[in-house]
């Protein structure tokens, strides 16, 4: 299949994701027709109607490895029996078009509710208790992969970007500094709760695979206790049962502050690659970047 890997670097825009998933639908023999875009962050995912298919999108070239170790990771855990995302089967994933890893997934019918935090503990336990296979090659978890592409393609001010290289600099340095005690097993990378589904049938399933790493546990805990302990985005009481499910508090850890503000940078340089979606996405990048400018102000940033 022919790649245009040049295309991919004019900018990543739902406009651009759609011709890229219709292109990707052509080539898997699927109807694209109708195809709704359900979010744009680090990819871009479209809901087909003509088929129980999830279109998932890459922003470019540099994020095949990604999409490789996606499609690997949902192999693994759908042979393990494990409640996750699956892979559309008869495919040979992930496709490549102009420069775009694209995948093709199985949509799950949502029930009723929403997963909830003791869920979310209870699943990275299940995940974290298990053993890799050999042959199943997974990267270590980085906390500044791809920050470098986000930082200089980013359509934000010059005074921005000269203070985000500074801070990545500065973040790096208190990285190297951290001291793990626990073992390394398999991580999700991003989990949060938004990464767990509940289908009709009440089960909780866990998406997106794409930061999935063999690491320390810590950088799974990370992403909700900082969301508690920082932004205040759950109640006491709902961290309470993530940690109960869990078995523990990350915040009573000594490098929590380290990851705390890998975590916040991540975030806001995550955000700040669709400012020119819209003008709600424009306003949370100000409240985030203002945040990381100053250390010890209040987090009055949205979940998004």
């Amino acid at each position: 299949m022919a790649v245009n890997a040049a295309r991919s670097q004019e900018g990543f825009t739902s406009a651009a994701a759609r011709r890229v998933m219709s292109a990707a639908c052509r080539a898997a023999g699927l109807d694209d027709r109708g195809a709704e875009l359900i979010r744009l962050g680090e990819n871009a995912l479209f809901r087909l109607v003509a088929a129980p298919v999830i279109v998932r999108v890459a922003r470019g070239w540099e994020w095949l490895p990604k999409a490789r170790t996606e499609v690997a990771v949902s192999r693994w855990l759908a042979g393990e029996g494990f409640p996750a995302a699956r892979l559309v089967g008869g495919l040979e994933q992930p496709f490549v078009i102009d420069g775009h890893p694209v995948t093709f997934w199985q949509l799950i019918v949502e029930g009723d509710r929403k997963a909830t935090y003791g869920e979310l503990g209870r699943v990275l336990h299940d995940l974290h208790s298990m053993t890799v296979p050999t042959g199943l090659e997974l990267p270590r978890f980085d906390p500044f992969d791809k920050q470098d592409l986000r930082i200089n393609r980013a359509v934000i001010p010059e005074d921005d970007r000269v203070f985000l290289r500074k801070r990545w600099h500065e973040l790096r340095a208190q990285y190297e500094e951290l001291q793990f005690e626990t073992p390394k097993g398999p991580v999700h990378g991003d989990a949060h709760v938004q990464n767990l589904m509940v289908d009709a049938q009440g089960e909780v399933i866990l998406i997106d695979f794409e930061a999935f790493c063999f690491d320390h546990p810590e950088w799974d805990l990370m992403v909700t206790a900082v969301e508690h302990h920082s932004l205040r985005w759950q109640t006491d009481e709902q961290y309470a049962d993530f940690v109960r499910a869990y078995g523990r508090d990350l915040r009573d850890w000594h490098g929590y502050d380290t990851l705390r503000r890998l975590q916040e940078f991540g975030m806001t340089t995550w955000l700040m690659q669709n400012v020119r979606e819209s003008e709600e996405t424009a306003a949370e990048y100000q409240r985030r970047i203002a945040g990381l400018r100053n250390d010890d102000a209040p987090r009055d940033w949205r979940p998004w």
